[in-house]
This record gives C-alpha cells, sequence and structure tokens, in this order.
C-alpha cells in the first residue's frame, strides 16, 4: 500500500543531480502508478512532470530516471472508474501509445490531471477540482511554460539570420540544446573533464566537420581515459558513429542514450556560472556570442 502522507520534495543533492540530466522545468511531482502497453503490470515510480515530459524513477532518492514519456502530443485524458476506494486512475490518450496512470488518493488525481492538461493544452482547465491555491499554482506553470516555448521554438522568419550565426561556429542555434553543450574544441573539453571530474564526465561539442558534433567522455577504470565519438547530423536525426550505429531524433535523445546505456556512470559536464573552472576565456566568450546572436534575432522581430 502507498504511503498516504503528501510527497516531499527531492532533497536538494538528487534535484541537483536530476538537472544534470535535463534542464526542463520541474512543474509537479510525486507517486504515480504506470501502465505503459510493454508493461505486464502497473509500476509504483516517483514521478517528475518536467515541461511536456514525465520522467519516472524507482524511487524518490534516485538520480537517475528509468522511463519517461514525452506528451506534448497528448490527444486526450480519459477518466477511468476505479473498484479500489480512494484512488484516482485515468488514461493517456497519445498518437503511439495509451498509458494507464494511477494515483494514491483523489486530491493528487486531480493534481495531476491538472498539471498534465495545463502544460499540454496551454490552457488551465475548468473541469478539475483544486483549492484556489493550486489554481493559483496551474496558472503560473502555464506562464512558465508559455514562456519556455517561446525561448526554445524558432521566430518565423529568423532561420537565415540564425543559419548565419551558426556557421561561424559549426553550430546548430536553431534548436534547444543539452545543458553539456559548449563550444570548446577536442583539447578544451579534455581538459575541463580532466580538471573538474565532480562536474560530470561527459561534453558535447561542435564536431571538426560543420553541422555535426562530437561527444567527449571521460571514464575512471584502472586508469582514467578520455574517449570521443562522432555525432553525425542526418536530415533531422542524429547517429552516434558505433559499431552498430545507433540514431535519435535529437541530442538530448542522444546524451539520454549514453547515460542510460552506462547505467548512469556518465554524467552531463554541468557547471554553475559562479563556478571557476580555470577556462580559456575564448569558451566563455564562444558561448556568449551565441546567446547574444539569439537574443539579437529575437529582438529584431519584436521590433519588425
Amino acid at each position: 500500500m502507498m504511503d498516504k502522507k503528501p510527497p516531499k520534495p527531492a532533497p536538494r543533492r538528487i534535484f541537483q543531480e536530476r538537472l544534470k540530466i535535463t534542464a526542463l522545468p520541474l512543474y509537479f511531482e510525486g507517486f504515480l502508478l504506470v501502465k505503459r502497453p510493454e508493461y505486464q503490470e502497473f509500476k509504483h515510480y516517483w514521478t517528475e512532470l518536467r515541461g511536456t515530459t514525465l520522467f519516472f524513477y524507482s524511487d524518490k532518492k534516485s538520480t537517475i530516471y528509468v522511463d519517461k514519456l514525452e506528451i506534448i502530443d497528448l490527444t486526450c485524458l480519459t477518466d477511468e472508474n476505479s473498484i479500489e476506494h480512494n484512488c484516482a486512475r485515468f488514461t493517456l490518450v497519445l498518437p503511439k501509445e495509451e498509458v494507464q496512470l494511477k494515483t494514491e488518493n483523489t486530491e493528487s488525481g486531480e493534481e495531476w490531471r491538472g498539471f498534465i492538461l495545463t502544460v499540454t493544452e496551454l490552457s488551465v482547465p475548468q473541469h478539475v477540482s483544486l483549492l484556489p491555491g493550486q489554481v493559483i499554482r496551474l496558472h503560473d506553470v502555464l506562464e512558465r511554460e508559455k514562456k519556455r516555448r517561446l525561448e526554445t521554438e524558432p521566430l518565423p522568419g529568423a532561420s537565415v539570420e540564425k543559419e548565419r550565426k551558426a556557421s561561424e561556429d559549426g553550430v546548430d542555434t536553431m534548436n534547444p540544446m543539452p545543458g553539456c553543450f559548449y563550444v570548446v574544441s577536442r583539447k578544451e573539453a579534455t581538459e575541463m573533464l580532466e580538471k573538474n571530474p565532480s562536474l560530470g564526465n561527459m561534453i558535447l561539442r561542435p564536431g571538426s566537420d560543420n553541422g555535426n558534433y562530437s561527444i567527449t567522455i571521460r571514464q575512471d577504470t584502472d586508469l582514467p581515459r578520455i574517449k570521443h565519438y562522432k555525432v553525425i547530423r542526418k536530415g533531422k536525426n542524429y547517429t552516434i558513429e558505433l559499431e552498430k550505429p545507433v540514431t535519435l531524433p535529437n541530442l538530448f535523445s542522444v546524451i539520454d542514450y549514453f547515460v542510460k546505456e552506462t547505467q548512469g556512470n556518465l554524467r552531463p559536464f554541468i557547471y554553475s556560472a559562479d563556478e571557476n573552472l580555470g577556462q580559456d576565456s575564448k569558451i566563455n566568450g564562444k558561448r556568449e556570442r551565441l546567446k547574444k546572436n539569439s537574443e539579437l534575432v529575437r529582438l529584431s522581430q519584436i521590433l519588425m
């Protein structure tokens, strides 16, 4: 039987570790019973709603998720009759699958329904039974999600300018980048990993040829080893050049692949602006220039 007490927020250390996997904003969290088509039965997960993605963890202290579900294309959310007392049950109908969810009580069920519908429909649902304070939270999440999408979706007419700026550094600035992406050389990436092992051991960087990428990792076995992997852009997809090449839809999935395949031994290299890494000013200068370029494009669109 599930714990009747309200779920407590994850400790700060766990929260920071999860941020190294994804920079998506955390909107809501709690326990869920989840049944996807490939599951034989419901699985009990600590679940985070970040952006429009549900991240599933084996327990609330885990720092590596075991599964995730993108719900931005949600077709509808249907309520199911539950024979269990004080339990909410509903189904997420997606284009490629239907996912059943159960909550520990009807109140948390209403909260999950409210947050899921808010981020997928970009409006606060009127047919959920929530307290005034909970409704205020939904409106806050709505504004945050609208802002997030404006910042990550390309603006009309901005593509030509962005492509021109991207060619200067061999970087695809049209799409949001994983938090472990840095405009650095092979040598600079190696130095960053060697000098700061506590911040992570995997860096995504521009490849030697424009439009492609490379991943630099540092593995601690008997002796620390540095390895580099090519990530080739093919149309809208990205292929990791391995013995058996792996093709994925975006760079976030590329990072996820390395994390999951190594069972969390590889962690994205993330640092805060206030941390002194002893990096060459050229590294930060390039990233700052990319940021300013993006801001100038957005400003020019507003003023037009």
